[in-house]
């Protein structure tokens, strides 16, 4: 199992250290750093800044919001990456919320395993160089009855073909994943539930494919807080509002994906009582209503053998590339995170 790190969204208060956060990572070994957007900062541009100042280290987009670029721009953007990194970037893309997708981007929210089947197919025939034609649904290039032509990428990528993953929660978006990509960019998984939660479905998607699960990257970002572990309660408390606000807030009552991850997993009275609260406005009461349990078992808490106990849990049950958010208020106790998350690996047996 290979380690990452993910930086998360520029712009969250710590983007002086997140250079430095990065550039330990790739001193320690690690094999990916991922950035996130949605309505803020871009990921193109992080990973661009981060690319230039580290040396082996794979950037990667967790994510590139679907409705946000049209898929050949999406192909352009991965080929100069991949140009500019030397070879060390990857794709990964998602459709982001209905929120996000329509109140930001003015594109509906509707069909996204249709629109995310097409996306990448676009994308994948736009990076073999060869001329654009496609007819699909969502997509049709070039437009019918006008001006357009069939056009190729002028841009060589560095490797002729770049490993794309897709964020994935829901089962048929798991089972899709498996399919069409290398790779699944999860979050919120819990070892001990992840083959029914997750696995499975991936493997389903691999099997109509006619592929199997091996050498398709299982990559999912958990929370790391290094502490002792008689303090683990404490260091799941820093974790409340995060959690709160994905099982609570990300989305709609109806439509809410993490929260239906959460009941997957077993928490269905918790995970209702924390989405009612959260979105009447009662964010600490939702925080406060996050079951200890459910922290525990998304996150990395307590000492560097606890951490590597955990690490060998997620190993067993099928995830290949772990990326780790450190936690921290400072940049020296971030940078403890990320060498106690590198430790622990070799402590597990797992580097």
């Amino acid at each position: 199992m290979q380690l990452g790190i993910n930086l998360g969204y520029w712009g969250a208060g710590m983007d002086g250290d997140n250079l430095a956060v990065a550039q330990e990572a790739d001193r320690l070994g690690y094999s990916v750093c991922w950035a996130a957007e949605a309505y803020g900062s871009d990921a193109a541009t992080v990973l661009s800044w981060v690319a230039a100042q580290t040396e082996r280290i794979d950037v990667g987009s967790a994510i590139f919001q679907i409705p946000a670029r049209q898929p050949a721009m999406t192909a352009m953007t991965a080929a100069t990456l991949d140009s500019l990194s030397g070879g060390r970037f990857r794709l990964g893309l998602g459709v982001s919320g209905p929120q996000v997708s329509e109140g930001w981007y003015g594109v509906k929210f509707d069909k996204p395993l249709a629109r995310t089947r097409e996306y990448v197919d676009i994308v994948r025939r736009a990076m073999t160089r060869e001329r654009l034609t496609y007819e699909g649904e969502h997509w049709t290039l070039p437009l019918p009855g006008g001006p357009g032509k069939p056009i190729k990428l002028t841009v060589h990528p560095q490797r002729e073909h770049i490993p794309l993953y897709i964020a994935a929660i829901g089962p048929k978006n798991l089972e899709q994943t498996g399919e069409i990509a290398d790779g699944a960019l999860l979050i919120f998984p819990s070892a001990e539930h992840l083959e029914e939660t997750t696995i499975s479905y991936l493997r389903a998607g691999r099997e109509k494919a006619g592929l199997t699960l091996d050498g398709f990257d299982v990559c999912p970002t958990l929370p790391l807080a290094l502490g002792d572990d008689k303090d683990v309660a404490r260091l799941a408390d820093t974790f409340r509002p995060y959690t709160a606000l994905y099982v609570g807030g990300m989305g709609s009552a109806k439509q809410n994906f993490y929260n239906k991850l959460a009941q997957r997993m077993g928490y269905e009275k918790e995970a209702a009582e924390i989405q009612q609260k959260y979105l009447s406005g009662d964010k600490q009461g939702a925080a406060a209503a996050v079951p200890q349990d459910l922290i525990d078992k998304t996150t990395l808490l307590g000492s560097v053998d606890r951490i590597a106990d955990r690490m060998k849990a997620y190993a067993a049950a099928g995830v290949t590339t772990l990326s780790l958010a450190p936690a921290g208020f400072t940049l020296e106790e971030r940078l403890a995170s990320l060498r106690a998350g590198s430790e622990a690996l070799e402590r597990a047996g797992l580097a």
